[in-house]
């Protein structure tokens, strides 16, 4: 059996971590964000769990937890 592809673009966006839970980071950060509170710019910052309906489709398109 090959070795199993890792999805380049899911592993640029999503984190594994050790107890198996999938994390993102939120969109919109790159721009436009000057004129923001900065309690809501805050919030860009932070990494937030994956919903867990999307979790099994992510963990497949990254097979070793990349």
């Amino acid at each position: 059996m090959p070795k199993m592809k890792t999805h380049k673009g899911a592993r640029r966006r999503f984190n594994i971590t050790g107890s198996g839970k999938v994390m993102r980071t939120k969109g919109g950060k790159s721009h436009l964000r000057r004129k923001k509170p900065q309690r809501v710019r805050r919030l860009y910052d932070e990494t937030i769990a994956v919903d867990p309906v999307d979790c099994k489709r992510i963990k497949r398109l990254l097979p070793y937890g990349v």
